[in-house]
């Protein structure tokens, strides 16, 4: 062996995302990056290096990878070979909930992992998921250390008063709180704004992870002080297929009213609502912002009309806005989108650039802007190695 690396997951009900980063170079370096996709049905194997060039590709049969513990075995498999001349010394996981009692990164012992269990109600639709390939790699290798990273840690520096529902306090004290989620995400761009533009990190930011999955998140000083998302993921802004905020009525009325489930209510929530509920089409903006159905036309604007009021109680949170970034899927690569939510916000002094904007730049405000607007494509996986080398010491 001539050095080591730290591989990263995130793994979700069909797809395996992975990266490699080497940890022997002063600063982390990615070295692999890819995904096995369609897991159970027509899976496909994708790896990168560093420079974004294919280095391998193959399609796999059903039977190989019925499933996200099988994706993960033949992940490890083709790394053992990908990398003879390193030493796997530690894995970081994304892990979306870390519930009360896990404000920072921790290394996962059983524990830890009947821990994270409790809280799969919290989040559906990623924590088992997230869990899986956990479970899967103590088994197959017990000595290998595992990081649990949490997508809620980051908002633990929120005031009482941003976590609490106005319900009696007890049940705040039981864990019944706004959480909030995507902290990874958002402490990575936090940080890209403390090394890009020193003095606005420093000020009123409202940064719109806008995905699959929609937050957004009121930093002062850099750090979390109100989020859009609550006790799951679900609250907030329209997503690809979840609804963000609803009337609580609402749901005992589809209780009560209709006779559905509590399992019909949580499909219908996480899986059959946002975008493709609204559009009855497609989750996906791209497919969207390309098709003639005034369906697709009105889920956009939904979705930008909700971001756009959920941006102004935020403003309110900080006393102000200094500064408006969009990240993730959707917000870094969207121009008509970060165009309509920024026509909404002209009344807190934001004006966009057309021509930076339409050109993907990094900085999208017009000179006459009261306000900054930024475009900081996010990094996870990476804040996820930082995490991981920090808490095994691997320095």
């Amino acid at each position: 062996m001539t050095g080591r690396a730290v591989l990263v997951l995130n793994s979700g009900s069909s797809s395996l995302k992975f990266q490699v980063f080497e940890v022997d170079s002063g600063a982390l370096r990615c070295a692999l990056r890819g995904q096995i996709d369609g897991i159970g049905a027509d899976a496909r194997f994708k790896v990168r290096d560093g420079r974004g060039e294919t280095v391998h590709e193959e399609d796999l049969d059903d039977v190989r990878v019925a499933s996200p513990p099988a994706a993960l075995t033949h992940l490890t498999a083709w790394l053992d070979r990908a990398l003879s001349d390193r030493e796997l010394v530690g894995v970081g996981h994304r892990v979306v909930h870390g519930g009360i009692h896990y404000s920072r990164p921790i290394r996962v012992d059983d524990t830890v992992l009947l821990a994270l269990d409790r809280l799969v109600p919290l989040a559906p639709l990623h924590q088992p998921h997230n869990l899986a390939p956990i479970r899967a790699l103590a088994a197959a290798r017990p000595s290998l250390p595992q990081v649990a990273c949490f997508d809620t840690a980051f908002h633990r520096t929120q005031p009482i008063e941003a976590e609490l529902f106005a319900l009696p306090l007890s049940f705040h004290d039981e864990g019944i709180r706004r959480y909030g989620f995507h902290g990874l995400s958002y402490e990575y761009v936090s940080g890209r704004l403390a090394e890009i533009t020193p003095g606005l990190a420093l000020s009123r930011v409202i940064v719109a992870h806008l995905g699959s999955g929609v937050s957004m998140c009121a930093l002062h000083g850099g750090r979390s002080v109100a989020s859009t998302m609550g006790f799951t993921a679900l609250d907030g802004c329209p997503m690809g297929t979840r609804t963000g905020s609803i009337d609580a009525g609402v749901l005992l009325h589809l209780a009560r009213e209709r006779g559905m489930s509590f399992e019909q209510i949580e499909r219908l929530l996480y899986r059959e609502s946002g975008l493709l509920g609204l559009s009855g089409t497609s989750a996906d903006m791209r497919e969207l912002e390309a098709s003639a159905d005034p369906r697709a036309r009105l889920a956009i604007d939904y979705f930008t009309y909700r971001i756009a009021r959920e941006a102004g109680s935020l403003a309110s949170a900080l006393g102000g806005l200094d500064a408006m970034v969009f990240t993730a899927g959707i917000g870094e690569n969207s121009p008509a989108v970060r165009a309509a939510v920024c026509k909404r916000l002209e009344w807190l002094g934001v004006s966009l650039d057309v021509a930076a904007n339409r050109d993907g730049a990094d900085r999208l405000d017009a000179l006459t802007s009261r306000v900054a607007v930024l475009r900081v494509p996010t990094d996870e996986e990476l804040m996820i190695a930082r995490h991981t080398c920090d808490v095994l010491g691997l320095h």
